[in-house]
């Protein structure tokens, strides 16, 4: 269902340009929800997120990667959740222009894959004659070390020696698997974490209000 929205947008701060498209859904251990679209036809800011039926509060969603079926497990991630592989310390925060996606671990891993090339590419580039390249070489091999264990991971070679972790202090993100082990996020990691952009729906009750 689309439906224009009488609210500034959050980029530009234009009135009379937004509009939310609605559709509601079923996850497994995820429950009911509802993926929003919110789109500006002036500046073309995207956002989406999943709103649950129910409140959920502040959760964390852990899964040990033990085996293929775990690379296939749905990961659902609202603009304010935070990714993280705990063992190799690498954390995927929201900005402020986080959009929510639905991908399966072995997706997640690829954008962490993705990041580090990034950061790969970004050292190379950033190197003259001013750096320390011996400092440079350094966290080179540091970065190549995380996407030969991330490449690894993906193909299956290091099952049951890391784990997906996703925080979202909103709790519209989830890792849907019957093996996930879920616990609510204490106040010191609420306030640690980012949350991502501000949200123009945030919840079941103001999206019905709509």
């Amino acid at each position: 269902m689309e439906t224009d929205l009488d609210l500034p947008c959050p980029s530009c701060d234009e009135n009379g340009t937004l509009k939310m498209l609605s559709l509601s859904s079923e996850i497994p251990y995820f429950g009911e929800h509802t993926q929003i679209t919110i789109s500006c036809k002036k500046c073309g800011m995207r956002q989406t997120d999943f709103i649950p039926a129910d409140e959920r509060g502040a959760l964390s969603y852990r899964l040990s990667i033990e085996k293929l079926e775990h690379l296939n497990a749905r990961v659902v991630r609202g603009p304010s959740g935070t990714l993280r592989i705990p063992e190799l310390d690498l954390e995927a925060s929201p900005g402020n222009q986080a959009t929510g996606y639905v991908t399966n671990i072995e997706g997640a891993i690829t954008r962490f894959i993705d990041i580090v090339r990034m950061m790969m590419r970004q050292l190379a580039s950033d190197i003259d004659s001013d750096d320390n390249v011996e400092d440079a070489d350094i966290r080179l091999e540091l970065l190549m070390q995380l996407e030969i264990a991330l490449i690894a991971l993906k193909n299956g070679e290091l099952f049951g020696e890391l784990s997906l972790e996703i925080l979202d202090p909103k709790g519209h993100s989830i890792i849907a698997h019957e093996d996930a082990v879920k616990r609510e996020l204490s106040e010191d990691e609420i306030n640690n974490l980012d949350v991502g952009p501000k949200s123009i729906i945030m919840s079941s009750d103001e999206l019905n209000n709509e």
